[in-house]
């Protein structure tokens, strides 16, 4: 699997096995590179900067692949490819399609067009990394999977495998963009979000009190444009004033604003849903906050909570080429000629 969709280089061989039934996966390889060093001077990803350094680093990747799995032959060795076509930025997109195109010509395998969203589902089922064993991981449907990152915010009902229903999204900001933006309000450099997370961790919750936008909204919808609004103009407001404010503390504020309005709506989905499942994925899954508040609340209304590793919860092959699986089993492969980058692929 092939994984370019935004500043993460990914390329990874999994074994795969049990249907969708049972669906079982050993990481073979997960070679991975990141870009944030040459974005961090920008404040956020330059896509054309993205899609040079995808370029350049993918055969790299795959070399230490196929080495890392004990690959020889790879047309014999490998029965089908997966390469990320959607959602992210469409020139990262395309430096990875390209390269998969290449491979299907000269290896004469099929290819999978992958949802990334899709891959930070199937994360859930995967083991840390190839010296790892298999994870057995049973999912009981229907299942919520609340999936955040920087560019996406979204609940979704899923009754099996390859049934997905978006049933909530944001409506202006993502979590993780909003995230960033407040921690360029507060001087910290990128990525934003886990700089908020580790001054949050010494600061008071309750010190500020930001709203919880469209948190009792009848939709699952979401916003945090306005929560960072808020923050913005409480940092100017004090500055103005000359009141002494922490970091600490408006960082810790912000980001229990936007765990609660996440928790709030994802738990009304189970309720209303009748979910057994909790699915969290994402590169904001990766905050502690959110995971423990959400393995507690999981555990109140006794429902099963699914988490992927820290290591899979940021862009990755591994979790492209377990989504890829699923489909896979039912046949459904894309000719390599007709594949085609699509920014705002929906699940």
């Amino acid at each position: 699997a092939i994984e370019t969709s935004c500043d993460e280089t990914g390329v990874a061989i999994l074994d795969c096995s049990g249907g969708l039934a049972r669906p079982q996966f050993k990481i073979r390889a997960n070679a991975i590179t990141t870009q944030i060093e040459l974005h961090k001077e920008f404040g956020g990803v330059v896509p054309n900067i993205a899609k040079r350094e995808h370029i350049k680093h993918l055969p790299i990747l795959l070399i230490e692949a196929l080495n890392k799995a004990g690959i020889k032959n790879p047309a014999e060795e490998i029965d089908a490819l997966a390469v990320t076509v959607g959602p992210g930025l469409e020139p990262a997109l395309w430096a990875g399609i390209t390269f998969a195109q290449e491979l299907a010509q000269d290896w004469k395998l099929p290819v999978v067009a992958s949802n990334h969203m899709e891959g930070h589902i199937a994360a859930i089922l995967l083991p840390t990394d190839a010296k790892s064993k298999i994870k057995n991981e049973k999912v009981s449907f229907p299942a919520i999977a609340t999936l955040v990152s920087g560019g996406h915010t979204e609940l979704v009902l899923i009754k099996n495998w390859l049934d997905y229903k978006v049933i909530g999204e944001t409506v202006d900001d993502a979590a993780g963009e909003a995230f960033d933006k407040v921690a360029r309000m507060l001087d910290l450099p990128y990525p934003g979000g886990p700089e908020i997370s580790r001054l949050a961790t010494t600061g008071n919750r309750y010190a500020h009190s930001f709203p919880r936008p469209m948190i009792n909204t009848k939709n699952y919808n979401f916003s945090f444009s306005g929560l960072k609004t808020s923050v913005l103009y409480t940092l100017r407001d004090f500055k103005t004033k000359h009141i002494a404010y922490t970091k600490n503390d408006i960082a810790a504020s912000f980001e229990e604003a936007v765990v609660d309005v996440l928790l709030f709506k994802t738990l009304r989905a189970i309720k209303e849903h009748n979910a057994q499942t909790l699915i969290l994925g994402g590169g904001v899954a990766a905050n502690a906050r959110l995971r423990s508040s959400m393995q507690i609340a999981a555990k109140k209304i006794g429902a099963r909570i699914h988490l992927p590793a820290l290591k899979l919860t940021t862009d990755n092959a591994a979790m492209i080429a377990a989504s890829a699986y699923f489909h896979t089993e039912k046949n459904d492969f894309t000719n390599w000629k007709k594949l085609s980058a699509h920014g705002t692929m929906p699940l």
